[in-house]
């Protein structure tokens, strides 16, 4: 019987090989040239790529035994998602691989600004000794803010606190409590920006931290502060921060992503104040061999028919075919519990009811912690480090099983407990032979709604003319409502309307609705992949 084939197709190193071990036919090809790639994955099980070669739909279009991509490393640009889901191929990546090399880095950049290490080291080789130019400041007794406080802001909290920085973070994902274990005081945004003497971003990039960092923000900084982006361009508006150096307003910045990659023309780089690096976060050997190792060992599980803690998506992996379709519904139901929540819960219930439960359903809880912070921590949310991402944030989860379900065939419901004592839940359900996707229960209110890439929940006092006032308002911003459905608790009392719309609702009409109604909460979700 032949051995199942792993392409390799870029250089990876020999401990990748080494933990693949002797059970595979392993093949390598040059993956950047398309002409030798296509023929060689024709038949092979698995590949590992790391930036160079493209898994698009025409590659997996001509792969037609692969059951898994591998990227050794964590972002997944190079890779269709969507078309490998599609096509029932299994993506993995390596989530935690650089994160220590990320946070060495955001510190090295900090120190570098902070000390005019890059321009001192151009003059001196120019043979220039500017001893009095390039005159720093220490650390030592700064503050220093963390905007995102996940596994690799953890990190840089820790290294700067042994500097003997005063380390304070803005991130609405973690309890206060938590923060305060690790030395670190838990701050509002404006907070942070008019303290910090420093500012290292470490945020995913997600539609509501696009250009967080802008000219607002950079308005509010002391005119002496240093601010570092090692995480994903954009989140720091390249021109708003170009702006405040070029007024005084900001004094340096360490910049190792841009909002367009690769970016080799910035206005930025005018500033020798400013030091700037290609993208290098994930760039050392050590973070290229734990994302080689990270990746075969995911192969390994992949081809053996076992759940990958690592995938991405939700192909592959031993579970009953009557819970599959369920995991991409909670998914989606944990992305609107975070929304609906707007923080971290003390408690999470992960409900399920009626015929599911006679087979092993645990991943739909593992599903649940996916979605829940899938949009707000700047890792990769898999199913191996979502229940750490939990236990991080004090959050306690518990899976609750019911063989009865009264309203409908099976029903995924989760509900959670704030800091503030309040109460959120959202459940959803499949329906037809087709098992539909549908939202039917947000906050105690009934409702019946296919969560779409686009959802907006409103909460107003009930009364006459509201739906109509919401209509007109998205209508002359031309956003169409794809559906909509009203549910309340009695006449008179507390109303919600759920809808789906077909593109983003902008900030300032959400405003305007919530102005006009005379909202309690208005709430938007991005389902999009």
């Amino acid at each position: 019987m032949s051995k199942p084939v792993v392409l390799i197709a870029e250089e990876l190193s020999p401990a990748t090989v080494e933990a693949l071990g002797p059970d595979f036919e392993i093949r390598t090809c040059n993956g950047a040239d398309r002409a030798e790639l296509l023929p060689a994955i024709a038949d092979a099980d698995a590949i590992l790529v790391r930036s160079a070669t493209k898994v698009d739909a025409e590659a997996l279009q001509a792969a037609t035994r692969l059951k898994v991509v591998a990227r050794a490393g964590v972002g997944l640009d190079n890779v269709d998602v969507k078309a490998a889901t599609q096509s029932g191929v299994m993506v993995v990546n390596a989530p935690t691989s650089n994160i220590i090399s990320a946070a060495e880095l955001a510190v090295g950049l900090l120190l570098a600004a902070a000390r005019h290490i890059a321009p001192a080291n151009d003059a001196l080789k120019e043979g220039e000794w500017k001893r009095s130019k390039y005159s720093g400041v220490e650390l030592y007794e700064k503050t220093v803010g963390i905007v995102g406080l996940g596994r690799i802001g953890v990190l840089v909290a820790q290294r700067l606190s042994a500097f003997g920085m005063n380390v304070v973070a803005y991130d609405p994902y973690v309890q206060p409590g938590r923060a305060a274990q690790m030395g670190v005081r838990l701050v509002g945004l404006d907070e942070l920006l008019e303290q910090a003497d420093f500012i290292s971003v470490h945020l995913p990039k997600t539609p509501e931290t696009l250009g967080l960092i802008g000219d607002e923000q950079l308005h509010k900084v002391k005119p002496s502060v240093i601010v570092v982006n090692a995480a994903r361009g954009g989140i720091v508006d390249e021109t708003a921060l170009h702006a405040a150096l070029k007024e005084g307003r900001v004094a340096g910045a360490g910049v190792d992503v841009f909002a367009s990659e690769p970016c080799t023309d910035s206005p930025l780089f005018e500033f020798e104040s400013v030091v700037a690096t290609p993208h290098l976060g994930a760039s050392t050997d050590e973070a290229q061999e734990k994302a080689g190792v990270a990746v075969a060992k995911s192969v390994r599980l992949a081809l053996a028919g076992e759940l990958v803690p690592d995938a991405v998506n939700v192909q592959g992996g031993v579970i009953a075919e009557d819970v599959r379709p369920g995991i991409p519904l909670t998914e989606k139901l944990g992305r609107i519990f975070t929304a609906l929540a707007g923080g971290v819960a003390q408690q999470l219930d992960v409900e399920v009811r009626g015929e599911i439960t006679q087979y092993d359903v645990k991943v739909l809880e593992l599903a649940a912690l996916k979605g829940v912070f899938g949009d707000v921590v700047e890792e990769q949310v898999s199913y191996v480090n979502a229940p750490l991402l939990a236990a991080e944030r004090g959050l306690e989860v518990r899976l609750v099983t019911d063989p009865e379900s009264p309203d409908h065939r099976n029903l995924v419901t989760l509900r959670g407990t704030l800091a503030d004592g309040s109460q959120v839940s959202v459940g959803g359900t499949l329906v037809g032979i087709h098992q539909k996707e549908r939202l039917v229960e947000v906050d105690g209110f009934d409702i019946e709604i296919d969560p779409t890439d686009h959802v907006a929940f409103l909460r107003y006092a009930d009364r006459p003319g509201m739906v109509g006032t919401v209509g007109n308002i998205l209508g002359e911003a031309d956003v169409n409502i794809a559906g909509m459905q009203v549910s309340r608790d009695r006449k008179g009392g507390h109303a919600l309307v759920a809808m789906t719309v077909d593109s983003a609702i902008p900030p300032p009409v959400l405003d305007e609705i919530a102005t006009a109604i005379s909202a309690e909460s208005v709430r938007t979700v991005d389902l999009t992949d």
